[in-house]
């Protein structure tokens, strides 16, 4: 799938149906987590079943599910009865590639993010959907690797910072404030390959180095139209006046909204940076082209007067008149008609280098 694409459901189809999506070797095994906890235990099922997930009731603090991988219609469906999901949010969690958005629905939120990854030297995007429901939270990631292994040692930890005292809406903004984190590494990656760009540009710029610039540019484009929304998301989290969000947890989405803006900031500088470095390239093969038409042109100016000696002399004209080249005839000729040439040369030498030109 391509880094601007999604797949949809064929025109006509009604919203939020679930339709087995074509596989693709994006396709991911599946697993399930399910994870309890308060002040005094935490309970975590690694491999859950879905039937484990539907008839989990628990009065702890929080309960997380986690579905890792490519979900199925039939398990989405099963979710969605058992939790009151709602339908056009699990169409968007199975239709991957959705911009970044936040939903309010009726007694739950769904936020989808983008998750900016750096894998063997390319950039992607990956969806990461959450929902919050009353003491329960639900996140699914289809791609590689589990995201939030982070936030389950922070649960499994002694201490944890009065993590496992906290509510369903402190998880759910602590696995937002992951996924928006993700960002600063990469970033981080990005900026040290403009640094290379930019000595490569000073030392010998070519083919490649252009080739470089214009990647740059699109992974930073990507990165803004996947990154940008999440401001987005975040205002809607925090304008939202419902209890599923304490008061308290605002303020912690608050500090999640300044990180978005920080890494807006330098996403835009790095985009800055990358057009000027396009700006830089084109001045220095330029300027390049001319250095070396500089250099071709005093050559030919040089040899001008030097042809023009040889040219004179190559004229077989009779020496019986006296007007006729009699030096021709000189036992020093040709000795003084280098000499002549010699002299001419070293003199535009000389000229050129007083104008600098060489």
């Amino acid at each position: 799938m391509g880094l601007f694409t999604k797949r949809y459901h064929p025109p006509g189809t009604t919203p939020g149906t679930l339709t087995a999506v074509t596989r693709t070797s994006e396709q991911r095994p599946l697993r399930i987590s399910l994870l309890d906890y308060d002040e005094d235990r935490i309970t975590e099922l690694p491999d859950a079943s879905l039937a484990d997930c539907i008839s989990h009731t628990s009065d702890s603090k929080a309960s997380w599910i986690h579905v890792q991988g490519t979900p199925e219609p039939e398990l989405l469906h099963a979710l969605g009865e058992a939790f009151g999901l709602h339908g056009l949010a699990l169409e968007d969690v199975l239709n991957s590639g959705q911009r970044p958005k936040a939903e309010v629905y009726d007694g739950q939120f769904f936020v989808i993010m983008g998750r900016p990854v750096w894998r063997d030297g390319e950039l992607s995007m990956e969806q990461v959907s959450l929902f919050l429901l009353e003491r329960l939270v639900i996140s699914f990631h289809q791609g590689e690797g589990d995201p939030f292994e982070p936030i389950r040692r922070r649960l499994r930890g002694a201490s944890n910072g009065g993590f496992n005292q906290r509510t369903a809406d402190y998880l759910y903004y602590a696995l937002i404030d992951v996924v928006i984190d993700e960002g600063f590494p990469l970033l981080e990656i990005l900026g040290e390959r403009i640094e290379d760009l930019e000595d490569e540009l000073l030392e010998n710029p070519g083919q490649g180095t252009l080739n470089d610039i214009h990647r740059l540019k699109r992974e930073l484009l990507l990165l803004r139209r996947m990154l940008w929304p999440h401001r987005e998301v975040l205002n809607v989290l925090l304008r939202e006046e419902d209890r599923l969000i304490q008061p308290g947890i605002k303020l912690y989405l608050r500090d999640c909204y300044d990180h978005t803006i920080h890494i807006m900031e330098l996403l835009e500088a790095y985009r800055d940076m990358a057009a000027s470095m396009l700006d830089v390239y084109l001045s220095s093969v330029s300027n390049r082209l001319n250095e070396n038409m500089r250099i071709l042109t005093v050559i030919a100016t040089t040899f001008m007067p030097l042809t023009f000696i040889a040219g004179l002399y190559g004229m077989n004209f009779d020496r019986a008149s006296p007007w006729n080249m009699p030096e021709l005839g000189w036992r020093y000729g040709y000795p003084a008609v280098v000499t002549v040439m010699v002299v001419v040369m070293i003199g535009m030498v000389g000229y050129f280098r007083r104008k600098d030109w060489l």
